[in-house]
C-alpha cells in the first residue's frame, strides 16, 4: 500500500480534532509551489527546517553553557529536539496536528544568536537605533530571507501556519505584523510548541545545573514541585546512583507537566466550546495552559533557577565574556565593513549595514564567534 499526500490529508481529517489545523486547509506559502506528492505541507516544512544550514548550526550554539564547558550539557540543538518531542506528545494527546507542532518547535530558535540569551540581549542593545533584535523575529527572517537553497525564491518558503507559529512564539500575539492577524492568538499547535519550550528548558536547565554542581538535589525539596509524586519516585529509586536518580526525578517532573497541560487544555477547550482553529485564535486567552496549581509551581521553579542558577557567578562570567565578544565583533565590522566576508558584504537582502552585521553575527555558532574574535583581535592569529 502506498500512502500519498491526499491519503495523508484524508487521515488527518478523519483522526484529528475539529480545532486542529488541517494540512489541506493551509493558507499556503509566500511563493507559489506545487506541493510534494508524498508529504503534507507541514511535513514538508519540518523536513526543510531540519535540512537547513541554520538548523545544523544550533549544535554549537549555547543553551546555558558555552559548548566548551562540557560535552553533556544541552545545546540549542538538543533543546530544540527536546521541545519538538514534548510538542508532539502534547499534540498527539489533544488531537492536534503533530506535524505542524513539530515544525514550529524545530524552527522556533533558528534565529537565536551565539551565547544564548545574553547574546540576544547584547545584539538587541547594539541594534536599539536600528529596529532592535528579537530571536523570534530573527527566526522568521532566517526562514524567509537568509536561507538560500532554492533557485526561484529566497528562504525556505514555509507555510503561513508554521511562520505564524514562529512569529507568535514566546509572546501572546507575536510581533507587530499585519500578515499574522495582530491581536489574535496563534493556532493550538503554536501554543503547544510555546509551552513545550518552557517545559523543556525549565526541566533541563535544572538537570544541567545539578550536573554542573551549581544546584543540589536537596534544594528541590524546598520547592512546591517536590510534591508527593516526586517524593514517591525518590523513595522508589533511593538505591540508585545520583546520576540515574536525577534522571528519574527530571523524567517525573516532565511527565507531570505534560499531563497537566493536556488535562487543563482539554478542560479549556470544553469550557469555551472550541470547535475550529478560528475559535482558538479568537479567544481572549491562550487555550493551551497549565492548571493554576502547576502555574504557581512553575513560577516558583523559574524564580529558583533565576536566583540560584542563572545568577551564579560562573554563568555571569560566561555571560559577560559573551557580551564583550559580540560587542567587539559588531563594533569592528561597523568601523570597517571590508572585514566582512565577500558573500556577506554583497548584501543580497538590501538591508542596512547594521542589520547585515547583525544577521551575520546572529548566524554564528559559539565557536565560530570565538574564532572570529581571535582572527580580528589576536595579533598572532592568522586571519
Amino acid at each position: 500500500m502506498i500512502v500519498n499526500r491526499p491519503r495523508l490529508e484524508e487521515i488527518e481529517e478523519l483522526s484529528l480534532a475539529s480545532y486542529a489545523v488541517m494540512s489541506c486547509k493551509s493558507r499556503g506559502r509566500r511563493h507559489s509551489e506545487e506541493e510534494a506528492p508524498w508529504r503534507t505541507p507541514f511535513q514538508r516544512d519540518r523536513d526543510r527546517i531540519v535540512h537547513s544550514k541554520s538548523f545544523r548550526r544550533l549544535e554549537y550554539k549555547t543553551q546555558v553553557f558555552v559548548y566548551h564547558e562540557g560535552d553533556h550539557y544541552r545545546t540549542r540543538l538538543t533543546h530544540t529536539m527536546e521541545t519538538a518531542g514534548v510538542s508532539e506528545t502534547i499534540a498527539r494527546n489533544l488531537g492536534a496536528n503533530q506535524d505542524l507542532a513539530a515544525a514550529i518547535a524545530l524552527a522556533h530558535d533558528l534565529g537565536h544568536p551565539p551565547f544564548g540569551h545574553c547574546g540576544e540581549e547584547a545584539l538587541d542593545q547594539l541594534m536599539q537605533e536600528h529596529g532592535g533584535f528579537q530571536h523570534n523575529k530573527q527566526s522568521l527572517r532566517v526562514i524567509d530571507y537568509l536561507e538560500w537553497r532554492y533557485p526561484f525564491f529566497q528562504g525556505l518558503n514555509l507555510t503561513w501556519e508554521t511562520r505564524e507559529g514562529i512569529a507568535k512564539h514566546n509572546a501572546p500575539h507575536g510581533f507587530d505584523s499585519d500578515e499574522f492577524q495582530p491581536g489574535q492568538y496563534a493556532s493550538i499547535e503554536a501554543q503547544i510548541a510555546n509551552l513545550a519550550d518552557e517545559i523543556a528548558y525549565n526541566s533541563h536547565d535544572l538537570d544541567d545545573g545539578i550536573s554542573a554542581g551549581i544546584l543540589h538535589l536537596d534544594q528541590l525539596a524546598e520547592l512546591d514541585v517536590w510534591d508527593e509524586s516526586i517524593q514517591e519516585q525518590v523513595e522508589k529509586v533511593s538505591h540508585l546512583d545520583p546520576t540515574r536518580k536525577l534522571y528519574q526525578i527530571i523524567r517525573t517532573l516532565i511527565n507531570q507537566q505534560i499531563m497537566d497541560v493536556v488535562q487543563t487544555t482539554h478542560e479549556n477547550l470544553e469550557l469555551h466550546g472550541v470547535k475550529s482553529p478560528d475559535n482558538v485564535r479568537l479567544l481572549d486567552k491562550p487555550v493551551v495552559n497549565y492548571s493554576s496549581e502547576m502555574t504557581e509551581k512553575n513560577n516558583q521553579l523559574r524564580a529558583f533557577l533565576r536566583e540560584n542558577f542563572y545568577k551564579h557567578y560562573r554563568l555571569i562570567r560566561m555571560s559577560r565574556k559573551a557580551t564583550r565578544f559580540i560587542e567587539s565583533l559588531f563594533t569592528e565590522y561597523l568601523a570597517d565593513p571590508r572585514q566582512l566576508p565577500p558573500n556577506v558584504r554583497r548584501n543580497d537582502s538590501g538591508a542596512p549595514l547594521e542589520r547585515v552585521i547583525c544577521d551575520y553575527i546572529a548566524g554564528m555558532t559559539d565557536r565560530y564567534a570565538l574564532r572570529e574574535y581571535e582572527r580580528l583581535f589576536d595579533t598572532y592569529e592568522r586571519v
